[in-house]
């Protein structure tokens, strides 16, 4: 019988208070946890830290499969933007290290899964460019509630491509986001859609298993066809 695949989830580094204690921890929600042991996998945190060559290494050498996992936004100087008045202020630390476990994955063939910013990391790590604030462009708040609340939105998806193989043409998905895909590099392929043509998720052809999606599947639990995915991939590696 073969063991359970290890999955690597990068995660934040915030202030947390915690009994008498009130300082600096790696956090993650439980939900993708969770959603990782619900699919088969044993879910690992990998922190933010130095993105050295020698760390990226270690930690890719020591995980089946990459979950880039939501949160702040990302800086728009590393897209060569100046930053709306909406974002949220720059964490440096994400930023570099995800990049450069996701342009690591890509290289060994790790699968790799992005949820939310997830997906604006792989857009970005490639050379693209993101809609900073979607109300902008589109005239709605529709892709987030605020107050911690997930919308409904519907997603359809490119057929022939993973996202439809698991999904199939259409679906319901929870979203919170108020950025997206602008400008895909040519190394990705967009494989859903909005109703509204918002870029809903992207593929790296040629991976094994390289997804990203804007919306937030661990917080679907009843539906755990994104993350059974990644997780067979890797058992599969």
């Amino acid at each position: 019988m073969s063991r359970a695949p290890v999955i690597g989830l990068s995660t934040y580094l915030e202030p947390a208070a915690m009994g008498i204690w009130d300082r600096p921890a790696v956090v993650l929600p439980r939900v993708y946890t969770d959603a990782v042991l619900s699919a088969g996998g044993v879910p690992v945190g990998l922190p933010p830290q130095p993105p050295t060559a020698e760390a990226v290494a270690a930690v890719l050498d020591a995980v089946d499969g990459l979950v880039i996992t939501g949160g702040k936004d990302i800086d728009a100087a590393l897209y060569g933007e100046t930053a709306h008045p909406e974002n949220d202020a720059p964490r440096p630390d994400r930023d570099a290290w995800e990049i450069a476990l996701v342009r690591a994955a890509i290289e060994r063939d790790l699968p790799l899964l992005g949820i939310c910013r997830g997906l604006q990391v792989l857009v970005v790590a490639l050379g693209g460019t993101l809609v900073q604030h979607l109300p902008d462009l589109i005239g709605s708040s529709r892709y987030s509630n605020g107050d911690a609340t997930f919308a409904d939105n519907p997603v359809i998806t490119v057929p022939g491509s993973r996202v439809a193989g698991m999904l199939g043409a259409s679906a319901t998905v929870k979203s919170y986001h108020h950025q997206a895909a602008d400008r895909v590099p040519p190394e990705l392929e967009v494989t859903a859609r909005g109703d509204d043509g918002v870029v809903q998720a992207v593929e790296v052809p040629g991976m094994r298993f390289g997804v990203a999606v804007q919306w937030h599947p661990e917080e679907s639990p009843e539906d755990a066809r994104l993350l059974t995915g990644l997780v067979e991939a890797a058992r599969a590696r």
